[in-house]
């Protein structure tokens, strides 16, 4: 049965296909009809948002999937793995969002009608609220998935602000600054190309095991250490596997005590710092008789 931190996630995620994907609408088709090649540019990158989003969503799915056989430490670990497909699919669209804001740069032809620049400021307004809602949902819910999409949406405001800047160059004045407009979907383009690549190496950092910051490890030695019995913790690791992190710690205890009062210990440092810290989803406490 899906976690509330899994349910909370996807809950966001749809919403944000929802917006997302009537604000693509929105500037696809007022960027072609208006003849704005930086609100066509940023209509493909809000596309690109609601594919993000929907890869994010599946992701949230398969990762609230229990533990099995297979996988005894549950299918976390797809969920940050869609993170990683997410800045994936945005380097490569935003270099392609590029590319074709050039095309035809050095053309004479009329102006973007006026209009083009209303889907740009509403999708600035409604993005600054998604980014600061997915953003608290993400840090509540520890999904690296909505994270990153967090980041997709916080580049899409600078990038409707600059697209609106090109727009608004181009229409004070065609005959000098006509070409901002394609200068602006390029713009777009390269910001969002480089999301991608800080959202994959965001992504990446946890799938290849790294290590929680300093604080966290500390918390988790505080926990430990408060157990009676408990003398030290001389070593301890974590890895994020989806919402929540694994831990493995090493525990010194007086070496006269008998092989159960010593596993009744371990089992208490487990229950504890599973109780006290909710982003540790299981702890493996290995034992070992104290050098004092």
């Amino acid at each position: 049965m899906p976690s509330a931190r899994s349910q909370a996630a996807r809950r966001v995620a749809l919403i944000s296909m929802a917006v997302g994907g009537t604000l693509a609408v929105l500037k696809i088709g007022t960027g072609w009809i208006g003849g704005s090649k930086s609100v066509l540019a940023d209509g493909f990158e809000a596309a690109g948002d609601v594919v993000a989003s929907g890869v994010v969503l599946f992701g949230l799915a398969v990762a609230s999937r229990p533990p099995d056989k297979n996988h005894p430490y549950g299918h976390g670990r797809l969920e940050t793995l869609s993170g990683f497909l997410v800045g994936l699919l945005l380097a490569v669209s935003g270099a392609v969002i590029a590319l074709t804001s050039m095309i035809g740069v050095g053309e004479r032809h009329p102006p973007p009608a006026s209009y083009s620049a209303l889907p740009l400021i509403l999708s600035v307004v409604v993005k600054s609220g998604l980014t600061v809602w997915k953003f608290h949902h993400a840090g509540l819910t520890r999904s690296d998935g909505l994270r990153a999409d967090a980041w997709n949406d916080s580049v899409d405001i600078l990038s409707g602000l600059i697209a609106l800047a090109a727009l608004g160059l181009t229409l004070y004045d065609p005959g000098r600054f006509l070409a901002a407009d394609h200068y602006g979907g390029l713009g777009v383009g390269l910001i969002v190309v480089y999301l991608g690549a800080r959202v994959m190496r965001e992504t990446g950092l946890s799938l290849i095991d790294t290590m929680p910051g300093d604080a966290a490890i500390d918390e988790i030695r505080r926990v430990a250490a408060a157990v009676p019995g408990a003398y030290r913790v001389e070593k301890c690791y974590a890895r994020k596997t989806g919402f929540q992190y694994h831990v493995d710690l090493h525990l010194e205890v007086d070496a006269a005590l008998t092989v159960r009062e010593s596993h009744n210990i371990a089992g208490e440092v487990r229950r504890r710092v599973k109780k006290d810290l909710d982003w540790v989803a299981d702890v493996l406490v290995h034992i070992e008789p104290s050098r004092d």
